[in-house]
């Protein structure tokens, strides 16, 4: 771990060669992107910056972090945001149990000394934003779902990923070998502030049109036909335009369509009214895409399935 601070421009290592490379590679792991999600990851990649994913749950911004790593080869890193993070969770903290055991096995009496001894880096317990600082190989750092966090969190995120630098008061800075690419995701549960954004690039990830989410099908789930695709599309727009708590996500929708293929529907065109999907296998399955009983209700209603 250097704690020698050096220039941040030659932390930059990028792993892209363009836009075209990005989403060649990209789709080479199974991700799927549009334009506008291969342009913000070429320039995260070669400008050095943060990248902001916002967008509703489910759409594949924490999917897209572990494409990119899978891509380049870097190991992923994840900072899982919740209410009450801290630093300590956050970045680090001392391993005090095992300080405290150096001293006793030592016998240390001079402060000064034992202080040397105990604030190094074997008693350094490193949390994902120090990990991610300080690997010398490839890097992806995931800060996922930051609208979650506390205020004070930003604040912390503000130092750390302007210079890409940590300092440890007891052991100086450390500052970054190699910048690694870092993705912000957000649900847009609340406003980030301007000062975090400012040093982002950003990406709104949407729900995707039919015929994205049909490509996507047709990576992730290859057994099923195309016709049962684009009715488990069709039926899934309509369940994002009613009035419901959470809509399908992508990831329910490959979820849908496993299930479907495991009870058989997949087989000729059983579980298929012509080229619609029977209402009864509708109803039976829909609780693998709305989890909330007040949302099934009005599913139920809205697709006349009772």
């Amino acid at each position: 771990m250097s704690t020698t601070p050096t220039d941040i421009n030659s932390t930059v290592h990028p792993s892209f060669a363009d836009v075209p490379d990005v989403a060649a590679r990209l789709r080479g792991t199974g991700y799927l992107p549009d334009d506008a999600t291969a342009t913000a990851t070429f320039l995260a990649d070669r400008l050095g910056k943060p990248l902001l994913v916002e967008g509703p749950a489910g759409v594949g911004k924490t999917e897209l972090a572990r494409a990119i790593a899978a891509a380049t080869d870097a190991e992923l890193v994840r900072l899982q945001c919740y209410e009450g993070i801290d630093e300590a969770r956050a970045l680090y903290e001392w391993n005090h149990a095992k300080q405290i055991l150096h001293i006793q096995a030592t016998g240390t009496r001079d402060w000064a000394e034992a202080k040397t001894d105990i604030f190094s880096e074997e008693f350094l317990l490193p949390r994902p934003l120090l990990t991610a600082i300080s690997r010398p190989g490839a890097t992806v750092l995931l800060i996922d779902e930051i609208d979650k966090a506390d205020v004070d969190m930003e604040g912390l995120l503000l130092e750390v990923l302007s210079d890409f630098a940590v300092t440890i008061p007891e052991m100086g800075t450390v500052v970054a070998a190699r910048r690694p690419i870092v993705l912000l995701t957000s649900n847009a549960t609340r406003e980030l502030s301007e000062a975090l954004k400012r040093r982002c690039l950003y990406l709104y990830i949407d729900f995707p049109d039919a015929k994205r989410e049909k490509d996507i099908l047709a990576s992730r789930v290859p057994a099923l036909t195309e016709s049962l695709a684009a009715e488990l599309v069709r039926v899934v727009g309509v369940l994002r335009t009613l009035d419901i708590r959470k809509k399908p996500s992508v990831a329910e929708t490959i979820d849908w369509a496993n299930t479907l293929l495991a009870l058989g529907a997949g087989e000729s065109t059983s579980g298929l009214s012509g080229h619609r999907l029977d209402n009864g296998l509708i109803a039976r399955t829909l609780g693998v895409v709305l989890k909330h009983r007040p949302d099934l209700t009005t599913a139920i209603k809205e697709l006349k399935l009772g």
